[in-house]
């Protein structure tokens, strides 16, 4: 790996010592760099999950990923700066079925520093934008969300705190699951099965639904489809989330996804958005 050339990509700069500080810049530039997207499956293509393969893509080619990919790669920069990783399976919380994902349903990073646990993540839209640590259950806030982690045993919930919609309650905050994990170490390879799942099951997002979305440092532009969403961030804490949504074409997304992404896809994008089907709650 050329690691300079892919911190290039990230936009940062300074020294890249091992550090807490160095893991937050280089976890937010992540973020804000490098698109949580699918676009291979729906543009011909497969998804694989080697290494120098990854580092093409998204260093080389400037292209994103999703989770195996954004957080298999980030964890190899990270391990070759010096940094103690640990690959961790996380089940994903669906957002119809109210339940917990199989085994290998998303890839997250533990990365231990002077013996504090921290969990990194740049493969989750709705996720957190530093690391979080992992040495707590009290709240952690921080610049756009209130992340927390529970445990239960030995399994851990990743939480974020949400306004309470129940009536008479709608100042009052509460808590939504986003997925659960073990400390058990993983191999990048433990996750094939799951991400060939991914790109062929209807019950899939990522196979019903074609997209692509990045933080941006006040909000956050996606496509899905044949939309075009930006959403923007409340200016003080607690302020409203505004969001725009624009019809596109066909002709229009290969320029949308260059303006917006910095993406240049090698074959056209058929778009998709169909309903997922909700996959048997058995977990």
């Amino acid at each position: 790996m050329d690691t300079e050339k892919y911190l290039l990509r990230i936009g940062f700069d300074g020294p890249a010592t091992p550090t807490l500080e160095t893991l937050n810049r280089i976890h937010r530039r992540h973020l804000l760099s490098v698109p949580f997207e699918n676009l291979t499956i729906h543009s011909g293509g497969r998804v694989e999950l080697e290494l120098q393969c990854l580092y093409d893509k998204i260093v080389n080619q400037r292209r994103g990923g999703f989770c195996y990919e954004n957080n298999g790669l980030f964890s190899w920069l990270l391990s070759q700066l010096g940094f103690e990783i640990t690959v961790l399976s996380a089940q994903v919380k669906n957002r119809i079925t109210r339940v917990y994902g199989p085994p290998f349903d998303h890839l997250v990073v533990m990365v231990m520093l002077e013996g504090q646990r921290w969990l990194c993540d740049v493969g989750f839209v709705a996720g957190f934008e530093i690391p979080i640590s992992l040495e707590t259950e009290d709240s952690q806030k921080q610049e756009h969300g209130v992340f927390r982690v529970r445990c239960e045993g030995e399994t851990l919930f990743l939480e974020m705190a949400v306004e309470d919609q129940t009536e008479g309650k709608s100042e009052e905050m509460g808590w939504t699951g986003l997925y659960k994990f073990t400390l058990q170490p993983r191999q990048r390879e433990d996750f094939l099965a799951m991400c060939l799942y991914h790109q062929t099951s209807p019950s899939s997002i990522f196979y019903c639904k074609s997209l692509c979305s990045l933080l941006l440092p006040n909000g956050r532009v996606t496509y899905l489809g044949h939309k075009f969403m930006v959403t923007s961030f409340p200016s003080e804490v607690g302020g409203p989330i505004s969001k725009t949504t624009q019809e596109i074409s066909d002709k229009e997304i290969p320029e949308l996804l260059r303006e917006a992404f910095g993406i240049e896809l090698p074959s056209p994008i058929i778009p998709k958005d169909e309903v997922i089907i909700p996959p048997p709650s058995i977990y």
